[in-house]
């Protein structure tokens, strides 16, 4: 192949890629339970595939259940997981709203008066109007807790659309799984037999290293995250904390959003304990609590059950979670670290690709 055509090759997949990212960004909508799906049907196909006999335990027991009950059974037992959490989760979350309610205005009427001195110190204004805080608290917390929430689904056409999109979601996504746990694999075969035979071996190893690479980082993460949510429970729990098990689980399981996960289980944490023990106290817990499970996950977790992850400096990894979170919203931050894993393992072979190439030998 000349230079000539090959120039023409690489600039018709580019744009053939810049075009998908197009049709991605116009169907994000539409797209998101299908891509939620697929990232559930990556987890759960390899028990489809032990359940099914396509695939054999390490101690070379094979199973012979037929695909459709494999899938379902699956299906089953994670939908059975995702209840279960939940309804452990939200209910102790929910009894705790009217005691937030109640001690946050004087929570920030203490941390106010314990910042006055250094406030002034700086010359800034130290005093406060709690009552007025208190006021706009109250109004907030009352919409929240659904006061005013009969008002605002007065509107059909607000309150009918958003009711119309979580419940279509709510079949879509179980739907779609069941089909993509089924199938998968065919899906998958029909889709590279529309690939060009000459490039299709250089493809299916492309696929086969992030496959590898996404197999050991989500197989790893998973294990941080039990670990931590165990930790995280327990270690509230030592403390006295009213909350422990929902935020250390909810802490636990959102920490695959990086920075993100963890900051949104530190302001819970931090919140509960400032009512519960007060401004001292509270930080004490939170900061001893989360500080060591930072280093217990920086240092021995991720280095032992990840590795490397997948090699991303923070700040391209801060960028590929704004970019596909404004690109396909909260969908796009959980996918975020998988896609850029694949697109490290294209740029890396484009380099390696380009270090051997005239262009870059003279």
């Amino acid at each position: 192949m000349n230079s000539k055509s090959s120039t023409v090759q690489i600039l018709s997949w580019l744009a053939m890629a810049v075009a998908f990212c197009f049709v991605l960004w116009w169907l994000k909508a539409v797209l998101m339970p299908f891509i939620l799906a697929g990232v559930i049907a990556y987890l759960l196909l390899p028990a489809v595939f032990y359940l099914s006999g396509k695939q054999s335990f390490s101690n070379g027991l094979v199973l012979k259940v037929p695909r459709i009950l494999a899938a379902l059974i699956v299906e089953v037992i994670f939908l059975l997981m995702i209840a279960a959490l939940f309804f452990l989760i939200v209910p102790e979350l929910i009894n705790s709203w009217p005691h937030l309610q109640q001690g946050l205005p004087t929570l920030i009427g203490q941390l106010t008066k314990e910042l006055a001195p250094y406030l002034k110190a700086m010359g800034l204004p130290s005093e406060l109007d709690i009552a007025g805080l208190e006021a706009i608290l109250k109004q907030y917390f009352d919409l929240a807790s659904g006061a005013d929430f009969a008002s605002l689904l007065s509107s059909v056409k607000i309150g009918g659309s958003i009711a119309l999109t979580v419940i279509g979601n709510a079949v879509l996504i179980p739907v779609v799984l069941f089909y993509l746990l089924l199938e998968g694999d065919v899906f998958y075969e029909q889709c590279m037999s529309w690939v060009p035979k000459p490039i299709r071996p250089s493809l299916e190893s492309f696929l086969h290293d992030c496959n590898l690479m996404l197999d050991q980082y989500l197989r790893g993460q998973a294990s941080v995250m039990i670990i931590l949510a165990i930790y995280y429970s327990a270690a509230l729990s030592f403390f006295g904390s009213d909350l422990a098990f929902p935020i250390g689980i909810l802490t636990g399981l959102v920490i695959f959003i990086p920075y993100l996960g963890f900051g949104i289980g530190l302001i819970l944490a931090l919140v509960s304990s400032l009512l519960q023990f007060g401004p001292g106290q509270g930080l004490f817990v939170v900061g001893v609590v989360y500080g060591l499970g930072q280093v217990i996950e920086g240092f021995v977790l991720t280095p032992k059950l990840v590795g490397e992850r997948i090699g991303l400096h923070p700040l391209g990894l801060i960028f590929a979670l704004l970019a596909f979170g404004q690109l396909l919203g909260f969908v796009g931050v959980l996918v975020a670290l998988p896609v850029s894993t694949i697109i490290l393992v294209a740029v890396q072979r484009i380099k390696d690709r380009y270090l051997s190439s005239d262009i870059y030998t003279g």
